[in-house]
């Protein structure tokens, strides 16, 4: 086990109070308005609610076995979204021998590269030898229907669950003078800021949100919100500049584009969702549908995020 850095203590105990302070109202708002549950509102806050203390125990566990507990976590975490995605895809009996490629071989191999650090790899492993061994293998079954679609969904799946995902634990390998043995504050930073945001756009648009910003694809997002959120967002990230290697203007800036790309990929997921007929990914966790509604907002803003750093603050 590893020892937490006093900086990642103080964040998650200030996450752990305010968990707890939106616990009481969330119980008083259902004591006076919804003793009963039948208030839909509030029972899908108390939900959200419930749902986040599972998941900051889950990543404060993570954080405590250090790059190990961290890898295997966001492994597991891109197994079981490659798993809902794989489930509403158009594949067929051909595909089998490339989709379990794919969850058994694609994705240990991806994070064992992860783990062991091997940049050069790592990069490219997905785009380039993933994508071009899965139609191999499907090609050889011989059957050509749809082919292409259902070529394409594989590969995407992968790039949004495995590849994607795969660069938050990658934060750990870079090389930040002056920063050495408090990368995990990176990875909390990236989600704490991509979570808030999330949560400040709903919140913000249940106060005062008015105008609809993509009604056919996210009816609940609102400009307002949009706006609200993002806002919040930078200003936190300004606020969390203490536990980065980033100046107060630059935590700020990479804030905004973290929130701005967390809200891009939820468009983007929300957009095969309602191209599927589906409300969420998936029913694992409470409040929160499935595994690629809580990652969709990352996996935008994870591998631009980590090349950014990567690039302009770090050797590696």
């Amino acid at each position: 086990m590893t020892t937490m850095h006093p900086d990642l203590i103080t964040l998650l105990a200030g996450i752990g109070g305010l968990l707890v302070v939106a616990s009481l109202i969330g119980y008083g708002l259902q004591r006076r308005y919804s003793p009963r549950g039948d208030h839909d509102v509030i029972e899908n806050l108390n939900a959200r609610i419930r749902a986040w203390w599972i998941m900051v125990v889950l990543m404060a566990l993570a954080f405590l076995g250090g790059k190990s507990g961290v890898v295997i976590l966001f492994a597991f975490a891109s197994f079981s979204a490659l798993r809902e995605f794989i489930t509403l895809a158009s594949a067929r009996r051909a595909d089998h021998w490339a989709l379990a490629t794919a969850f058994f071989v694609v994705v240990p191999v991806q994070y064992a590269l992860i783990w062991s650090e091997y940049y050069g790899v790592y990069s490219i492993f997905i785009p380039v030898y993933a994508f071009l061994l899965l139609p191999i293998i499907a090609t050889l079954r011989g059957d050509s229907r749809d082919f292409l679609v259902r070529i394409a969904e594989v590969q995407w799946a992968l790039m949004i669950c495995v590849f994607c995902v795969s660069h938050v634990p990658a934060l750990l390998s870079l090389e930040i003078p002056g920063f050495e043995g408090r990368n995990v504050l990176l990875i909390a930073f990236l989600i704490v800021v991509v979570q808030l945001s999330d949560v400040l756009q709903y919140v913000w648009g249940k106060l005062c949100g008015r105008r609809k910003i993509a009604p056919r694809l996210s009816p609940s997002k609102t400009v307002e919100g949009f706006l609200g959120g993002v806002v919040s967002a930078t200003a936190i990230g300004a606020g969390l500049a203490w536990m980065t290697p980033f100046g107060v203007w630059a935590a700020a800036g990479l804030a905004l584009m973290i929130a701005l790309l967390g809200f891009c990929g939820g468009l983007v997921m929300s957009a095969i969702k309602r191209d599927r007929g589906i409300k969420d990914w998936g029913h694992l966790i409470e409040g929160h549908g499935g595994f690629i509604d809580r990652l969709d907002s990352v996996v935008f803003a994870a591998p631009i995020f980590f090349h950014v750093v990567r690039y302009g603050w770090s050797l590696s």
